[in-house]
């Protein structure tokens, strides 16, 4: 056979393989029988791929899922050993896991406020530190899967403190404005409480000797509002206890002074004619 003979073969039956693939875009009603049963045949063939590619993978799932359960089963081996070894249990971790979690709600709700509230709020979040804290001494934390996240955690606490900003209160004349600790704590733009005012007197020692005493003119700085500190309680009872003890002895030096002070004669009656 001479090569020109092959070529012209291999182009017929080219020729007769593109007659007989039906035009995809004729509608299947105006198919005649033979081009329909070659459209049936290409759907079973497509069908056909499309099973036995569902298969390969169907098998490939089943092999993989076989993997994961054998993964599975040693990291479970090997969290039973580490556990052990700790001397804790499961039930005591996901006890561990859920109280982590809890601390872990609280500083996300913590980084949605602003400095200023953050500020207001340090005594929260040295409690929060706390309890992270207590937690870092459980031995569920030096497990892989706490120990990185605790460090984070902390780390993020420690960037929740806000240093409160210093607020002033300039005293004015008791004759215009009534200034006095008191009175200034009882400002609904300072406390609205007069009973704070020790927190004012304890912030301003520096130029307060006599919390009684307080001059025109001073620039006072007032502390955030909040319950008062033990020292503040502790200045506040020596006041009174001092005021009480001043009353007492003014009280006792009145007495005494009307003891000893001579108590007045009666005037004798005039005799007729002086």
């Amino acid at each position: 056979m001479t090569r020109f003979t092959l070529i012209m073969l291999l182009f017929g039956v080219g020729v007769g393989i593109a007659q007989k693939q039906v035009d995809p875009n004729k509608p299947d009603e105006q198919l005649t029988k033979a081009e329909a049963e070659m459209r049936i045949q290409e759907w079973e063939g497509k069908i056909n791929r499309l099973q036995a590619e569902y298969q390969a993978v169907s098998a490939e799932v089943q092999r993989l899922e076989l993997q994961l359960s054998e993964v599975a089963q040693s990291i479970r081996r090997c969290n039973e050993e580490i556990y052990a070894l700790l001397g804790v249990t499961e039930a005591s971790v996901e006890s561990f896991r859920q109280r982590l979690g809890v601390i872990e709600g609280r500083i996300r709700q913590y980084r949605g406020l602003s400095d200023e509230v953050l500020a207001e709020r340090r005594a929260e979040i040295a409690a929060l530190e706390a309890d992270l804290n207590a937690l870092r001494t459980e031995k569920v934390a030096l497990l892989p899967e706490f120990y990185n996240r605790i460090i984070e955690l902390a780390r993020e606490i420690r960037g929740l403190y806000r240093e409160p900003k210093v607020k002033t209160y300039t005293v004015g004349t008791w004759a215009h404005d009534r200034d006095c600790l008191w009175n200034i704590s009882a400002k609904p733009h300072i406390y609205g409480n007069p009973f704070q005012w020790v927190k004012i007197w304890q912030a301003n020692t520096d130029q307060i000797r006599n919390p009684d005493l307080i001059y025109p003119g001073q620039v006072l700085r007032v502390p955030p509002p909040g319950e008062k500190t033990p020292e503040e309680l502790k200045a506040e009872r020596a006041y009174y206890r001092k005021k009480y003890l001043e009353q007492q002895r003014k009280a006792q030096q009145t007495a005494e002074a009307q003891q000893q002070s001579p108590a007045p004669q009666p005037q004798q009656p005039k005799r007729g004619g002086e």
